[in-house]
Parts: C-alpha cells; structure tokens; sequence
C-alpha cells in the first residue's frame, strides 16, 4: 500500500521537523484534547528527579488498568507535551478508563548518553508500581510502554525487570520501535514519498544509535533490546506505522516473541508513517483510531 492520501498531501511541502508541525497543526486544527485529570509528580532517580505526568479519570475510580507510557524522539528530542505524550495519555484515559503516566526522561546529548534515559524509565516504572494503588490502578493491570525511541526504552526497562526477577507489567505496548541495529530490512511501497525527517535508512540509524550510545560498535544489550531472547516478557503489543523502515524491527521483535512463546499482537496502521502516534485522531486519518483502540483491547484484557 502506499501513503495515505491524507497524509501524503499534507507532507507535500514538508523539509523540516518545523514544516511538519505546521502541517500536523493545520490538518488537525478542529482536534479538541479530552477533559481528563492531570497532576505533576517526580520520582527519586538513579541520576537525580524524574518528572512524570499522571493523568486520570475526572471520577476517581479504583483497580483500574494503568500505564507508564514513554515518548519517542530519537532519544535525543521529544517530551511530555507532544502529541505522542500528552494526547495519546489523554486518549487512552478517556477512551480506557485508564490511569496514564507519562515520563518526562532525560534526553541524549552532551553529557547524557545510555544508560540515563533508560535509568530514568527504569526508575519511574519502581516509582510508579510502588504507588499504583494510590491513583487508582491495579498494580496488577500495570503495563508498559512508547513509541520509537520510547519503545526501546520500555522493552529495556522490561527486560530489566526480568532480570532482577521482580513482577513483570501486565502487558508491554511497542509503538514503532527501535529494537534492533542495523534495522532489518523491509520493502515497502511509497516509502520514497516521505520527507527525509520522517526516513529511517541506515544513515539515520547510525545517526540515532550514535546520539544514544556514543557509538556504533559493540552495543550494550539495553540500548538493543531486539538482541536478547525475550523469554520471560510479558505479552505484547506492536503497534507499527506501514510505511515506516522501521517496521522491519517490530516485525523481526514479533517472530522473536512468537517463538519463545509469548502472545503478540500486531496492528499495522495502513499507509502512515513512522510516527502516527504523533498525529492527533481525526476523522480524515482512521488509523490513528485504529491503533489507539487496540492499545484500549490491550489494557482492558489486564485482569487483577
């Protein structure tokens, strides 16, 4: 399939991650967020405080499903307020009933390289398990989650967690992520469409794996968390953007799950690009629709 109609005409003109958020903004001006509870915590880290967001339901409710969520960026840019954050909490606490935290991670640059953001999404999850009662949620019906980047970081955090043998959340939700380098290939149909800011060819891989890491070579298993068996992950959602060259990842991460026997679900949003997630839902683009309800299937199934 090729791009989206929709999506293909507002690209049009795009160069720039500017260009692409005045197009995102204009196609989506009538978008209205949805009312929901939001408050501002920080969590104890290994590297000093760490902001997360908790949004919840405007009618307190108890053992609710929950969520820690984890944006996208390339590990370097992104934050609590873009769309892939801040609506996607919103979406799923009206949509879901759920309790969402989001986490405000510190990012990669000077200074700041793996493992800080992962220890920051490490220490966030503790800080957020520890007090799931406390905003209503199950601990039990706690998951684990991001986009691209944030998928990275939350299927690391995962594996962490099975490796200190500690309660493992309830699902793990895998938006576009970044799993494996090099990414395995994949054909797709109007990938060549895209604007260069919205390509994940191997250039642009390095490019993000060394802003990461600090290299290229001899990766440390956390930063690539496609390279570990999965055996002892919870069951998994992957959410992925079809006309993305990061598909090839959650794909290859979907076999690798299937075959140390762990249940997965894939939906793959037709003719988006990576990061579809970062599009508020509208009428014209059903995907995005599409995917935030599987994302509701998947923590409505959590059961105490």
């Amino acid at each position: 399939m090729s791009l989206d109609a929709v999506m293909a005409h507002a690209l049009r003109d795009v160069l720039e991650w500017d260009d692409y958020a005045r197009a995102v903004a204009d196609l989506t001006s009538a978008y209205v967020r949805p009312p929901v509870d939001v408050s501002e915590h920080s969590a104890p880290g290994p590297r000093g405080p760490v902001r997360i967001r908790v949004y919840r339901p405007l009618e307190a409710a108890t053992d609710v499903p929950g969520l820690l969520w984890v944006h996208g960026g390339g590990f370097t840019a992104g934050d609590i307020d873009m769309a892939e954050s801040d609506v996607v909490a919103r979406e799923l606490v009206a949509r879901a009933g759920a309790v969402v935290a989001s986490v405000d991670y510190r990012l990669a640059g000077p200074g700041t390289r793996f493992p800080a953001p992962l220890d920051d999404v490490d220490a966030a999850w503790t800080w957020l398990r520890g007090r799931a009662e406390e905003f209503g949620i199950h601990p039990a019906r706690l998951s684990l989650g991001g986009c691209s980047a944030g998928g990275n970081l939350a299927a690391a955090t995962a594996f962490r967690l099975v490796d200190r043998g500690g309660p493992q959340p309830a699902a793990l939700v895998l938006g576009y992520p970044l799993l494996h380098f090099p990414v395995p290939g994949v054909e797709i149909d109007g990938v060549d469409d895209l604007p260069d800011i919205l390509r994940f060819g191997l250039a642009r891989d390095i490019e993000v794996m060394r802003a990461y890491v600090g290299r290229i070579d001899d990766l440390p298993v956390d930063a690539l968390p496609g390279s570990r068996n999965p055996r002892g992950l919870p069951r998994t959602l992957l959410a992925l953007s079809e006309i993305d060259e990061l598909r090839g990842s959650g794909e290859l991460f979907a076999v690798q799950l299937g075959d140390a026997g762990i249940p997965v679900r894939v939906e793959v949003a037709a003719g988006m690009p990576h990061g579809h997630l970062n599009i508020p839902p509208i009428a014209a683009l059903p995907e995005i629709d599409r995917t935030l309800d599987a994302i509701v299937d998947v923590l409505g199934d959590t059961v105490p």
